[in-house]
């Protein structure tokens, strides 16, 4: 047989015993198939043709084709399983004939086969093919009639994809994407997908004939709509590693997922969010839903655990947050500022205003009530107008959202949404026990996801921050606050060191300073004294600082409830802003 290269058949089993091993094997196929759900049907070319809108055959070759590539028939589909295992014992005669020839290296004619893609479909020895696949040969001779498509089919297509087939030729057609982007590649995985891009690329069409050019072409808007909307989308998915994650889907699938989130997301928080943070939390909650009932299980007690006694993020999680989406060179874009409708708020919106200019950040208003019973619609519209008149005059965008709960607990849930949060604080943390428990300041610095800026009084210029190291984890993440703002602005940065342990000065000094200098950073070094607190608040005053930069809370919160906490202890007594890192 030409073409092929038939091993010797077992000598064992005669002709029909051969044929009806093949007819078993093809009812198991079948019973395989109801398993796992997929089909074990050859699929028809007829089908094929309607739903993909085939063109007339453009060439014709003979050669050798792969067997595991013919996946379909002209005619003759209910005949054969889709491994071309016979299915009625009617094809016993013609096929025994064929199987003897082929044992017997007897030469047979080519079979005729029609390609689309890469994928086969028999128009003329069916036999042949069952036969060959049965004594486990991998290619056979064959005439060949290319068809052209818009889109190709690979041999795993599976009956139920020719629906997305159809719908995404449907797509190239009435978008001509194909012709002015012939590079792309859209093919998505859910049926209706193809059909929500087409609209799109409607709407953009009708938007550009209404408002730029009254005969632009649907391809136009195709090419447009490729450049400016989804490319981003597909550029932040490949940063992000999303096809890793989510096995199976396409570029188009995850950035129409991606889409579909960020709407979401901004109409349940009234914020822009943007897509690079609607894909992080689309990637945390894909995490989330498939972790191991091991990870659950590790979570359990910091459900249980009350608020004023959860440890919060981890040291420097917030900073591979920025590196992740994209915001190590301006780490404050979005500015987060809690608003009460009280007249402090000006002191908090001054401070956030005053980063926020030299950064072209955007302003992230929020008003908390209790509940909904709580709104008052005329406090409320006073709040936002407040909001939106400040950051109109100021040029500066900004939105304000309203959201129900306890005022920490919301801050701290819509901090990952924000880069600062610059709060004003009702009153500094108190000293007693269950004080402490119930001080909501306490629970907004150690669960915010992001760096806080406590405003103890008047906003301040940040002309002259002071840092206090003492070579945690935690003092780490301020060192790299505090050089990000000395290289974003004309400060005179001091460094105070606070010895704790078996740290000397002179090594917390040399660690911070050959930080500082491989950022070219020239900073005023400061030896503390006394009790860490008392060092830092003293260096500050003698230094003349207009902002204090500090680790956050850094042992456990226990610990810190029974015995103190240099953190809060600066707060009680500090009238500059605390910078705080996360």
């Amino acid at each position: 047989m030409a073409g092929i290269n038939a091993p010797k058949p077992n000598p064992a089993l005669r002709e029909p015993d051969r044929f009806y091993q093949a007819r078993r094997r093809a009812d198991a196929e079948r019973r395989w198939a109801r398993l796992t759900g997929r089909s074990a049907e050859l699929i028809c070319f007829d089908q094929v043709q309607s739903l993909l809108g085939s063109d007339a055959a453009v060439r014709k070759a003979r050669r050798e084709i792969p067997l595991n590539a013919i996946v379909g028939s002209v005619g003759r589909c209910s005949e054969f399983t889709r491994s071309f295992r016979p299915l009625h014992d009617r094809a016993y005669q013609r096929w025994t004939a064929i199987w003897s020839q082929v044992s017997n290296a007897r030469p047979l004619p080519p079979i005729e086969v029609l390609q689309i893609g890469d994928a086969y479909f028999v128009i003329d020895g069916h036999h042949r093919v069952s036969a060959a696949r049965e004594q486990g040969m991998t290619a056979i001779e064959a005439q060949v009639v290319v068809f052209d498509t818009k889109v190709s089919l690979s041999p795993e297509v599976q009956p139920e994809e020719l629906a997305l087939q159809a719908e995404y030729t449907s797509f190239l057609e009435s978008t001509q994407l194909d012709r002015v982007r012939p590079n792309a590649d859209l093919q998505v995985t859910i049926l209706g997908e193809a059909s929500a891009l087409q609209a799109e690329i409607a709407s953009m069409h009708q938007s550009i004939q209404a408002n730029e050019r009254a005969d632009a072409a649907m391809a136009d808007a195709a090419a447009q709509w490729h450049d400016t909307v989804y490319l981003p989308a597909v550029d932040v998915v490949r940063r992000q590693h999303l096809l890793s994650e989510f096995k199976g889907r396409t570029e188009a699938d995850l950035v129409l997922s991606l889409r579909k989130h960020l709407a979401d997301l901004e109409e349940a928080l009234g914020w822009e969010i943007g897509l690079e943070l609607a894909a992080t939390d689309l990637l945390r909650q894909h995490r989330t839903a498939h972790r191991s009932l091991a990870a659950v299980v590790r979570t359990l007690p910091d459900t249980w655990t009350p608020a004023g006694l959860k440890a919060g993020p981890a040291p420097g999680a917030w900073r591979q947050r920025q590196r992740l989406i994209g915001r190590s060179s301006c780490l404050f874009g979005r500015i987060l500022v809690p608003l009460s409708g009280a007249g402090e708020d000006e002191m908090a919106v001054a401070q956030a205003v005053q980063i926020a200019c030299r950064t072209s950040a955007q302003l992230l208003g929020l008003h908390v009530i209790p509940s909904r019973a709580d709104r008052d619609p005329m406090r409320l519209e006073a709040v936002q107008q407040g909001f939106h008149d400040r950051r109109l005059t100021l040029g500066m965008e900004g939105t304000i959202a309203v959201d129900e709960g306890g005022i920490a607990g919301r801050i701290c849930q819509r901090s990952q949404w924000a880069d600062l949060v610059v709060v004003r604080p009702d009153h500094a943390p108190p000293r007693g026990l269950v004080a402490k428990l119930r001080c909501g300041l306490r629970t907004l610095i150690r669960g915010c996801s992001t760096p806080v800026l406590v405003v103890p009084g008047a906003s301040s210029a940040l002309e002259r921050p002071l840092l206090a190291y003492d070579g945690s984890d935690r003092s780490r993440e301020a060192l790299f606050l505090a050089t990000y703002l000395a290289e974003r602005g004309n400060t005179a940065l001091a460094v105070v060191t606070v010895a704790q342990g078996k740290l000397e000065h002179s090594q917390l000094l040399s660690e911070a300073t050959a930080y500082l200098q491989s950022r070219g950073i020239e900073a005023t070094l400061l030896e503390g004294k006394g009790t860490a607190a008392e060092a830092i608040l003293e260096a500050a005053a003698t230094h003349g600082s207009d902002l204090i930069v500090m680790g956050g809370y850094g042992r456990s919160p226990l610990v810190e409830l029974l015995s103190g906490s240099v953190v809060d202890q600066v707060l009680r007594a500090s009238r500059q802003p605390v910078l705080l890192a996360r």
